[in-house]
């Protein structure tokens, strides 16, 4: 279809039309080029994002991606992924054809990823580098799956990166005993790193607590929500995953704790958020706190290392721990092999043992 000019104001528009998923007729009006070159280019790819022509640049089918695919996950993580789609994916691969993306393309767009080093002359992280990657891969692969793409090229070069974060680390009971007394000055402080080592929770499932998830009489906490600050706002959502979702039993000082906190709150209500920081907030008060009481630095999630690695070395097992922490007891023995204790020699004492016995009755 043509392109037209405003005389009103000397701007390019196009008028297009297409067939709905219902197939039904439509029309489509874009208003405000600055020239009829530009008109044509919107209609051109408009019409290729319509039809799921793969000559449409890479750019293009990223628009059609989000229009499937945000509606089907949180805003949390859509924020996440169309940041690396700006930021790493975008400035490569925009202006390509979709169908012109080959393997040889995807090897030299990894070597530049390795090759990056920030201001410190640090590298991308290796789980970071997975992530990005990751995020092209599925590009391709809804391509392929929905649009006709004949392969992802990005599968067959293989991936980059390991799933391997930054080192594991925790505090023993004793140097959070003395990071816990060096934040006791600020209350708000106090009792939430409280929750987030003595139960193991996330932090977004501590900011989006309420007077309501308390359940003082049985001793326990709901989870069934999680807090994130996006564009500025503040958004709950669901938790992290299925298994996130869950109850936990506090020790009878927590409960007396927080009970004593949430009754200090003026005018809070069963709705309110408890904890009105943000993750930020967190993060200074952990600065503050480490240094202060002379202990190693860890991150706010090692707090949740630091709980899980207290209830092994209390001798739980790896499916209790995953029940409390929301995690499946595989991700549990996992993650965590390490500080489970070997049960090699006494498995190598016992199959000695029933060879013995076998031995002396056969002797018998």
């Amino acid at each position: 279809m043509p392109v037209y000019k405003d005389e009103k104001n000397g701007r390019w528009y196009a008028m297009v039309r297409y067939e709905n998923w219902k197939g039904q007729r439509k029309q489509k009006c874009k208003r405000g080029f600055t020239t009829k070159r530009e008109a044509l280019e919107w209609e051109r790819t408009f019409q290729q994002q319509s039809a799921g022509d793969l000559d449409m640049t890479f750019k293009a089918f990223c628009e059609l991606y989000e229009k499937d695919m945000r509606p089907r996950l949180k805003e949390s993580t859509w924020a996440t992924k169309d940041h690396i789609t700006r930021t790493k994916l975008l400035p490569y691969f925009g202006e390509r054809r979709l169908c012109d993306i080959d393997t040889k393309d995807i090897i030299a767009w990894q070597n530049e990823l390795l090759a990056y080093r920030d201001e410190k002359k640090q590298p991308y992280s290796p789980a970071y580098l997975k992530i990005i990657h990751n995020q092209l891969t599925a590009i391709l692969s809804h391509a392929v799956k929905h649009y006709g793409l004949k392969s992802n090229p990005a599968s067959r070069v293989g991936c980059i990166g390991s799933k391997e974060s930054e080192e594991m680390q925790f505090w023993t009971k004793e140097e959070y005993l003395k990071f816990a007394d060096a934040v006791m000055d600020k209350p708000m402080s106090y009792y939430a790193f409280e929750m987030l080592y003595w139960c193991g929770i996330r932090e977004g499932e501590l900011l989006a607590l309420t007077p309501g998830d308390f359940n003082f009489r049985k001793g326990a906490v709901s989870i069934n929500k999680s807090y994130q600050r996006l564009h500025g706002e503040d958004v709950i959502t669901s938790p992290k995953t299925r298994k996130s979702v869950r109850t936990i039993r506090m020790p009878e000082f927590l409960c007396d704790e927080m009970q004593d906190y949430i009754k200090s709150l003026y005018g809070v209500t069963k709705e309110d958020r408890i904890f009105p920081v943000t993750k930020s907030y967190l993060y200074h008060e952990m600065e503050r706190g480490t240094k202060a009481a002379g202990v190693k630095r860890i991150r706010i999630h090692d707090l949740r290392h630091s709980h899980v690695s207290l209830l092994i070395d209390m001798g739980f097992s790896a499916v209790a721990i995953a029940d409390r922490v929301g995690h499946e007891s595989i991700d549990i023995t996992y993650r965590y092999a390490h500080l489970f204790p070997s049960k090699q020699t006494e498995m190598a004492d016992r199959l000695n043992m029933e060879r013995s016995m076998e031995h002396d009755s056969q002797s018998a």
